[in-house]
């Protein structure tokens, strides 16, 4: 499969299919090479005239004050990639690399960032030949972009920088694209500046951590739903009425998902009797669901909506405007739009939505494994005692959940100034980034932990039976899981369930795929 790239187009889905996909190519459409050859033309003009441009023919930064010769130019933006390289830490993981290098073509694609189009058709080739830069995690402080992650991409392009193998090896990126056949990139003027003035890492993580919440949040209806049946509870404070006079669109979705996963199940049958259950209303980690997984759900749609934008955003600096035919009619406009405010504030918002989802969850499992709330055995032991069961499966969620608190702790709240102060305010996106990503692989292990307990407690009560789709989700734990009759190590179970839930099996046996 083949996605064209024209700086317009491309679409969450495209983000991640191509970050996890070696095999899917890319190339640039016909008329984003024009429009890139357009920019170009005004960039050699401002060359040629030797007009003072920022990152063209001055020094950046605190240097832009700096007029350099026209000979030095291409030193010049070589010079930039060198210095810029001072990430630390662990190197990113390949996919979120794969993710950055096709955020950046799609930027540049745009015709905005005076580029030639053979340096943007190498990074091309160095995408479909699976050809990942080793980038390290940390040095970003999210404005003038993600400058030191984009700068390590930079500088294996120039064939000075390394790679990250499928192994995970690293070799030196000039022997690596010599065995494909690639050319190191020659950097010629702007084009060093315009590789790495971008929010490419924070978006990379934004669009695959969004991409993935988005599937954690149907599979927390899914888990919720499998628990109010284990512990007996009522569908009625799911009833389309009560949510319209609301009218939140995620509330009136997550009420609709509870009442279709528990429709026509025994065990719900079995106690709408007011002489067989007495109770009238249901703890809110049950009987709440909708309004807590609702306003995530809403919010994960908004910081979609941001990633989504900033996708198909021109980020870099100065930005080139070409005005009809004639380069020397050009503008060139220095701004900000690398700043990465928006993404930040976004993605602390991600962190917050995705945790909540995982607290609720937690006390739903907390109330799974309680005898005294659930009216199952305790710890969902069948011979508790000599058998401690799940207790402690709810420990590592109780664990998980408050690791989130701290990491929901917002970033963007936070800048610290750079070069000299000309860069005096930072969006810190970068960390927000990293960290909401955590969040979400927090949310999937918890939701694992809960599906497991809610599998188990809905075994107790055969045998009625729970509502068709539930009983799939249970049968796809159970091909994996047996129930636990006796103690075993259970992370093996959780991870079971876990890479059920990655997969997208869990999600898809509810609508019976």
């Amino acid at each position: 499969m083949t996605t064209f790239l024209d700086g317009n187009s491309l679409t969450l889905d495209d983000v991640a299919r191509i970050a996890t996909s070696p095999e899917h190519r890319v190339e640039l459409g016909s008329e984003a090479k024009q429009a890139v050859k357009r920019s170009r033309a005004v960039v050699e003009h401002h060359v040629e005239s030797n007009e003072a441009v920022y990152g063209i023919t001055t020094g950046f930064g605190e240097f832009a004050n700096v007029r350099i010769s026209r000979e030095d130019l291409e030193q010049l933006q070589e010079n930039l990639i060198i210095s810029h390289s001072v990430g630390a830490g662990a190197w990113i993981p390949r996919h979120f690399v794969r993710a950055m290098l096709v955020l950046r073509i799609n930027a540049l694609a745009k015709g905005y960032s005076g580029i030639r189009v053979e340096t943007l058709e190498t990074l091309v080739q160095m995408l479909n030949a699976d050809i990942v830069p080793a980038v390290p995690e940390q040095g970003s402080v999210g404005s003038s972009g993600d400058l030191v992650q984009l700068s390590h991409i930079a500088l294996a392009a120039i064939g000075k920088g390394r790679i990250l193998t499928k192994e995970g090896t690293i070799k030196p990126s000039f022997d690596v694209l010599a065995e494909h056949g690639i050319k190191p990139i020659r950097l010629q003027a702007k084009e060093g500046l315009a590789m790495i003035n971008g929010t490419q890492m924070m978006c990379a993580f934004g669009a695959l951590s969004v991409h993935k919440a988005l599937q954690l949040s149907e599979t927390a209806d899914i888990a919720g739903a499998l628990s109010a049946e284990a512990l007996r509870g009522t569908d009625r404070a799911f009833d389309e009425r009560l949510h319209k006079v609301r009218g939140f669109s995620g509330q009136l979705q997550s009420a609709q998902n509870l009442r279709n996963l528990m429709q026509g199940s025994e065990i719900r049958e079995s106690h709408r009797d007011a002489a067989v259950d007495n109770r009238v209303q249901d703890a809110y980690s049950l009987r709440c669901m909708p309004q807590v997984h609702g306003a995530s759900r809403d919010a994960i749609g908004y910081v979609r909506s941001v990633i989504e934008r900033e996708i198909n955003a021109a980020t870099d600096n100065p930005l080139i405007f070409p005005e009809g035919d004639n380069p020397a009619d050009g503008v060139h406009l220095e701004g900000g739009n690398f700043h990465g405010q928006p993404l930040a504030l976004a993605l602390d918002f991600l962190a917050i939505a995705c945790a909540e989802l995982a607290n609720i969850s937690e006390r739903r499992t907390e109330r799974l494994v309680n005898g005294a709330l659930s009216g199952l055995p305790r710890f969902l032991a069948p011979k508790g005692g000599l058998n401690s069961g799940l207790m402690i499966a709810q420990y590592t969620a109780a664990s998980i959940v408050s690791e989130n608190k701290v990491l929901c702790h917002p970033a963007s709240v936070d800048s610290i100034p750079t070069s000299a102060n000309q860069e005096d305010h930072n969006s810190m996106g970068s960390i927000a980034a990293q960290k909401g990503w955590r969040v979400v692989q927090n949310l999937e292990r918890v939701l694992a932990i809960e599906l497991l307990c809610a599998a188990q407690g809905v075994d107790f009560l055969k045998p009625l039976r729970s509502s068709v789709a539930l009983e799939a989700v249970r049968g796809a734990i159970r091909a994996k899981v047996p129930f636990m009759e006796i103690d075993r190590v259970v992370y093996d179970d959780v991870e079971a369930v876990r890479d059920l839930i990655e997969r997208g099996v869990i999600n898809a046996v509810v609508q019976g795929e």
